[in-house]
């Protein structure tokens, strides 16, 4: 059983190759969306089953998120602020 939403942030010594392959594992199997979390260059690659893959690097672009969470609202600033506190 695949989750909805896959996230994974890569850490400096993480192949993003494997990483990727996860990512892509989940969709193919269910998953309705997935996020690769760069802290190093503050930017989100979002994979999607059946559309191509999107880029984020703005501080003010707004995340797309899968069906169940679609009242969520994150900005790329948002999720680093998160992330580097």
């Amino acid at each position: 059983m695949a989750p909805d939403w896959t996230i994974e942030i890569l850490s400096p010594d993480q192949s993003q190759t494997k990483v990727i392959k996860n990512i892509l594992h989940c969709l193919n199997h269910g998953t309705q969306i997935g996020w690769l979390i760069d802290p190093g260059e503050q930017s989100i690659f979002v994979y999607f089953p059946d559309q191509p893959t999107a880029f984020y690097d703005q501080p003010n672009a707004r995340l797309p998120v899968p069906a169940f969470a679609k009242n969520f609202n994150l900005t790329v600033e948002d999720l680093f602020a998160w992330l580097l506190e």
